[in-house]
């Protein structure tokens, strides 16, 4: 237990250097959108087993490699790997590809394994382990540090077995997580509506390669290679180009999101079911004292002036910048009701996707927090 405190103590000063570092990085950004595509495993780690012989190294890559081809072919899309070849790749050393080349996703893409006969495709993001099955899954692809030189060093005190170890990898990627969750959504839809493949959600769990990152990072589970079916499938070109293809596609939608200035966010539903009926003009106004609500209209890569001219004739409009992203916002007001108000304005000028947020001391809440106040 003490050397796992000891991680997450060296853990939390490696997060404050990297973010002074990130600052830096996201002042010189690059011109073209950069996508970071890492096949899972390689070399003398093979990945999971499968009785049919498939190599998950050998698949993961392939799924990258058409993943990458789709996306070169955009001329404002820089794609870089973490390997290209059947070669050994250290966790630590696929974030330091990703956060030297300044990347505005990573993409880690892997196959899973079960006893049973499981299959479906799942997509995770960093965050602490929900199940024990999570824990598992996580715990599997965190073991290939055992097969690196000098990884006591290199991961000090982290333990894959301990779920203690975890909770402090979800430090880094806490202020990513909105972004990550909406792109591996983007994945798991494709899969599951385009694909028809068998949707096991968007899930947390504790990766050591996406706590390495200072960007938007998801992990894909792209199915069973233990699965009788699904491992052939897996294992053939149809599967490869079709997965590929959907990844593909998520990407470039979660980059014209970002340049059409559509606000998304995948919790909008859970965060504003205080009030899922519109406001009566009998109800009585709802006024937080020390609460700021706001409309959240637009996020973007792009730096716009937060002017009415901007933002289809909208007034009082505010900017706040996380990292290479800019969210922007409509209204400021402690009264719910008004806020209602504004967000219903807002969507009547096209930003359909806008939802309220809340602020307290200056820092964002969530709005199901609020029902207790009442």
């Amino acid at each position: 237990m003490r050397t796992n405190f000891k991680f997450i103590f060296v853990l939390i000063a490696v997060i404050f250097t990297s973010n002074l570092t990130s600052v830096q990085a996201f002042q010189n950004s690059n011109d073209k959108f950069v996508v970071v595509l890492d096949a899972g495993h390689g070399g003398k780690d093979p990945g999971k087993p499968s009785k049919a012989g498939y190599k998950e190294k050998d698949i993961a890559l392939k799924i990258v490699l058409a993943v990458g081809k789709a996306l070169e072919k955009n001329k404002d899309i820089k794609v870089v790997y973490t390997r290209k070849k059947d070669v050994f790749v250290d966790l630590f050393v696929r974030g330091r590809i990703a956060n030297k080349a300044n990347a505005d996703l990573f993409i880690s893409v892997h196959c899973n394994a079960h006893t049973s006969q499981a299959y479906g495709a799942e997509t995770y993001v960093l965050g602490v382990h929900r199940n024990q099955t999570n824990f598992n899954v996580a715990k599997a692809e965190n073991e290939v540090i055992f097969l690196e030189e000098n990884h006591e060093k290199n991961y000090e005190g982290f333990d894959p077995s301990s779920p203690e170890s975890a909770i402090g990898l979800t430090l880094m990627q806490e202020e990513f997580l909105d972004q990550s969750i909406q792109l591996a959504k983007n994945i798991q839809d494709n899969f599951t509506y385009k694909l028809k493949r068998k949707n096991r959600g968007v899930k947390q769990a504790g990766f050591i390669v996406l706590h390495q990152t200072v960007m938007p990072s998801v992990l894909v589970e792209t199915g069973f290679i233990t699965n009788t079916r699904e491992g052939k499938y897996l294992n053939s070109k149809k599967g490869q180009t079709e997965l590929a293809a959907s990844i593909e596609k998520a990407v470039l939608k979660y980059k014209s999101v970002l340049e059409q200035n559509v606000g998304e966010e995948l919790f909008e539903e859970a965060e504003n079911n205080i009030a899922s009926n519109n406001t009566e003009a009998s109800e009585p106004e709802l006024i937080y004292k020390d609460v700021i609500f706001k409309v959240q209209i637009a996020a973007s890569s792009r730096k716009l002036m937060p002017k009415s001219y901007n933002f289809k004739g909208l007034e009082n409009i505010s900017r706040e910048q996380v990292n290479k992203l800019y969210k922007y916002f409509y209204g400021n007001t402690s009264n719910y009701n008004e806020a209602k108000r504004l967000q219903e304005k807002a969507e009547q000028k096209g930003y359909s996707g806008c939802f309220i947020v809340a602020y307290k001391d200056g820092n964002r809440i969530n709005l199901s927090d609020l029902e207790k106040q009442q």
